[in-house]
């Protein structure tokens, strides 16, 4: 078990160097290679264009995910708390970050609960798949989903991150198995993540034969993880290692196709350098059922409450106008939309 004041610290840097620190990835997301074809004519008025989707049983009015970031520190309870409320008020989903902190250091929990500032939200619990391998069970899965009162379990995997990482956990053999022992016993849906490094065909189908609920692709194009693991390491050769892996991963539009072509019916959420509702526009023609960002979430909430509304109230409006745009009333239309092209 790690101790807390590590843990702590480890989840403070992380929020510290994506604030200040240049921690692109050097790859693109894919999504410039797309664009929609305008229609002139779309034969529908803007204020009936639809964004709202259902997803598990609950509507979320714009498909959104704040992607999971924070928790476990007292500045993280503070986010999390800025990023409820503005999930509540506009009718997005949420997603928490690494519950591992409150599992073993209980006096962490108050970081996590939110739900008293969200009732009506879609929300996640999360939890690092590879702590499958270090003695969690399915019952330390159920407390991380029971304790702030989840609609589902988000395990993510990172085995890039955490080989970069001096404390990283790295046994990651037979660990589909156990996934699947998750996905069978935990009486709500699980959803695998990557942190920023894309799936892939291959993964896609062995978590679809493992029964996960959904996939969360997170690809790469956005926040490069192994920069933040450079930035972070004090030692000089390693920080080296992890500078090398600045454009490793799969683009996101490339493994939003490889899961949509794995598993054709399952829902999948785009997440990996997302900047705008354009983009999420793209990612829902290209399969999506909802759009994942971080970054630009986590700099408006430290801005302030109003800044994080004016960020979402604009992202609205961006996929409102581009759906308009394109003539499709309503996400469903988005998602079968004919109209997006790659650009020559």
């Amino acid at each position: 078990m790690a101790n807390a004041q590590s843990i702590q610290s480890r989840k403070s840097d992380h929020i510290r160097i994506n604030l200040e620190e240049d921690v692109q990835s050097t790859l693109t997301t894919g999504l410039e290679k797309y664009r929609f074809i305008h229609q002139a004519l779309p034969e529908i008025n803007l204020d009936e264009v639809n964004t709202s989707v259902t997803l598990f049983g609950k509507v979320v009015r714009l498909p959104l995910l704040i992607s999971s970031m924070t928790g476990g520190t007292t500045q993280a309870g503070s986010l999390n708390r800025l990023l409820a409320m503005g999930a509540q008020e506009a009718g997005i989903a949420l997603g928490v970050g690494s519950q591992r902190a409150m599992l073993e250091h209980p006096e962490t929990t108050d970081t996590f609960r939110i739900r008293g500032l969200a009732p009506d939200i879609l929300l996640f619990s999360n939890l690092g798949a590879v702590q499958l391998n270090y003695g969690y069970t399915v019952d330390h899965c159920r407390r991380a989903v029971d304790l702030i009162e989840a609609d589902g379990l988000i395990l993510h995997l990172n085995p890039l991150q955490e080989a970069l990482q001096p404390e990283g956990d790295t046994r990651f053999s037979g660990l589909l198995g156990k996934i699947e022992r998750v996905c069978h016993d935990l009486p709500r849906p699980v959803i695998i993540k990557e942190v920023g490094w894309g799936i892939s065909t291959q993964a896609a189908r062995q978590l679809v034969d493992a029964g996960v609920a959904a996939i969360d692709v997170a690809g790469a194009g956005g926040t490069s993880w192994s920069q933040v693991e450079m930035y972070r390491i004090g030692d000089e050769n390693l920080a080296n290692v992890a500078a090398a892996f600045r454009s490793w991963g799969i683009p996101t539009a490339d493994s939003i196709r490889y899961v949509r072509e794995a598993a054709p019916g399952l829902p999948i959420i785009a997440s990996g350098g997302l900047k705008d509702g354009i983009d999420a526009a793209k990612c829902i023609a290209l399969g999506a059922t909802l759009c994942g960002m971080a970054g630009p979430f986590l700099k408006a909430a430290s801005v302030g409450q109003e800044a994080l509304m004016e960020k979402l109230k604009q992202i609205q409006h961006q996929l409102q106008i581009c759906m308009f745009s394109s003539g499709t009333s309503d996400i469903r239309q988005l998602q079968n939309t004919p109209l997006l092209r790659v650009s020559e």
